[in-house]
């Protein structure tokens, strides 16, 4: 396999925050094999936002120079549950519900990544903890130390709220590392939450006489509201089976100093590309954001169908053609429509909605979380979507 040191240069320079170690990424590379590209994850929620895409267009770019992605369903160490910034231990899934997760969150990613057997593999870690004996896992055990557990942030964090530590939740670091030998990575692209347990798959990989795999580690970002990193539970995030119109509309509610900190993020526009936007008003630099993050995922007709969607319903004040139609059950509350349709992920969130001012119904707000939905109507939720109500 050539390699192409210019488009490598070009890889790590956007939206990289460290590579370890750069030596040995290019020794790797040098061998001209392809690559091996570890990226595994627990599929607790089938949702996924652009924040977690940033790790797959990174992959993708590899793939465009022959790099194979080996993309890892944890399927067995999602009954366990990363406790990556959790306070409280994960809820176990069941095996049904690991195995539709799992469905739908493929179904995302082949929106980004290269699906050809040559450059994709799809593998799943119960393929050897179903079969590992409790003697091949103590003797995984007696490689690590309590005290490099114990250091993981989160849990000197709990240590220090006088929050439980479980000891499986201890050993999940373990069984990530491990995955990194049963799969033999060249290479593995993260967030920098999960560089803990990456760093355990190096270490693992030296012990079982393999060459450590390169970490590559990717720039995260705030949420839309420009505090929080985006966030499933936050609720700030646009996600990638989100509508164009509904991706259009979030993207137009960022505060505005955040425009510059997407574009290179979240588009795959050219450096002098983005320089030319940055001189943009905000409003038209912000739409010229949400057109390209649209058009990344659903195509350029797609993104200018939204535009012309939120032009017509923001900037003069319409009410857009051609809405979605939801049916309310008679005598279904607020909460209770928003919750069943999915426009908000719990009743506790609906509540915040309502209580916000974030649902109006034909001009007024909705007071109270409580209040009957009693007629047919046009609802706005939130600050981007318009849908049609229909009682049965």
């Amino acid at each position: 396999m050539k390699i192409n040191n210019k488009s490598i240069k070009e890889i790590l320079g956007r939206n990289v925050e460290q590579v370890i170690t750069e030596k040995e990424l290019e020794k790797k590379l040098a061998s001209g094999k392809q690559l091996r590209i570890k990226h595994g994850v627990d599929v607790t929620s089938p949702l996924l936002h652009i924040g977690h895409a940033v790790d797959y267009w990174k992959m993708r770019e590899f793939q465009e120079l022959g790099h194979k992605i080996v993309f890892l369903i944890g399927d067995f160490t999602t009954k366990i549950g990363d406790p990556t910034g959790k306070s409280k231990t994960r809820p176990e899934l069941d095996s049904e519900t690991i195995a539709r997760n799992s469905e739908k969150y493929l179904e995302q990613i082949k929106k980004i990544l290269k699906t050809e057997p040559n450059l994709f593999e799809i593998r799943r870690n119960s393929e050897w903890y179903n079969k590992m004996t409790l003697d091949d896992f103590l003797s995984l055990l007696k490689r690590v130390t309590h005290s490099q557990l114990i250091e993981r942030d989160m849990f000197q964090r709990r240590i220090k709220e006088n929050q439980e530590i479980f000891e499986h939740e201890l050993m999940y670091p373990i069984l990530q590392g491990y995955d990194s030998v049963a799969l033999e990575s060249d290479m593995t692209i993260i967030g920098s939450d999960q560089l803990f347990n990456e760093m355990m798959g190096r270490h693992f990989q030296k012990i079982f006489g393999q060459d450590p795999q390169v970490v590559i580690t990717t720039t995260i970002t705030p949420g839309l509201g420009g505090e929080e990193k985006m966030s499933k539970s936050l609720n700030n995030y646009v996600a990638i089976l989100d509508t164009p119109q509904d991706k259009f509309g979030k993207i137009m509610t960022l505060p505005d100093f955040l425009i510059n900190v997407y574009l290179p993020i979240y588009t795959k526009l050219s450096m002098p590309e983005i320089k030319e936007i940055k001189k943009l008003k905000p409003f038209e630099a912000k739409k010229r954001l949400a057109f390209e993050i649209v058009k990344l995922y659903d195509g350029e007709k797609k993104a200018q169908e939204a535009q012309d969607n939120f032009e017509k319903t923001f900037s003069k004040k319409e009410i857009p053609e051609n809405l979605k139609i939801y049916k309310a059950k008679k005598g279904e509350t607020w909460i209770e429509f928003l919750t069943r349709n999915k426009f908000v992920s719990s009743k506790s969130e609906a509540k915040r909605l309502i209580d916000g001012g974030g649902v109006d119904f034909s001009g007024k707000k909705i007071q109270k979380a409580s209040e009957i939905v009693k007629k047919d109507g046009i609802a706005k939720i939130g600050k981007h979507q318009f849908v049609k109500i229909v009682v049965e």
